[in-house]
């Protein structure tokens, strides 16, 4: 049997692709992006969110995939600023135009790390994780600097 490593990508189902880089590029400092025909890819580093024009069902209101942020109050401000409804509290939903439901997290909080050479490239080398999230690694047992 193969072994779940990691995730490559997302892929979302929008209707309007200018419009969904819009979206996203208004509340979120977006990576490099490259496009094919009906699809734009927005680089993350070492993964990517993949946007595909053309919404063939409807949204779906019990899925939900994580972005992970350098700034979650920042990503929350910024929501807020456009316009976006956002949950109140701790967490931080939202819902793209398309019914995507898409929930912030902080890199620092939790246990997903990326490599040194991954964060410099990305030009976050000063991101460094919370006590609780190095915990979380170390029982892991995931060395973190």
């Amino acid at each position: 049997m193969a072994r779940l490593v990691g995730i490559n990508h997302v892929a979302l189902e929008v209707g309007d692709l200018e419009r969904a880089l819009a979206f996203y590029g208004n509340v979120f400092e977006l990576g490099p992006i490259t496009r094919e025909p009906g699809m734009a890819f927005i680089d993350m580093g070492d993964q990517f969110l993949a946007l595909s024009q053309g919404r063939s069902g409807q949204p779906d209101r019990d899925r939900h995939f994580g972005l992970v942020v350098d700034d979650k109050p920042g990503a929350r401000a910024a929501l807020e600023r456009a316009g976006v409804e956002v949950s109140p509290g701790r967490r931080l939903n939202l819902c793209d135009p398309w019914g995507n439901q898409v929930q912030v997290v902080d890199y620092r909080e939790i246990q997903f790390t990326k490599t040194p050479a991954v964060l410099a490239a990305m030009g976050l080398r000063d991101l460094a994780k919370t006590p609780s999230a190095i915990a979380e690694l170390r029982d892991k047992g995931i060395a973190v600097d």
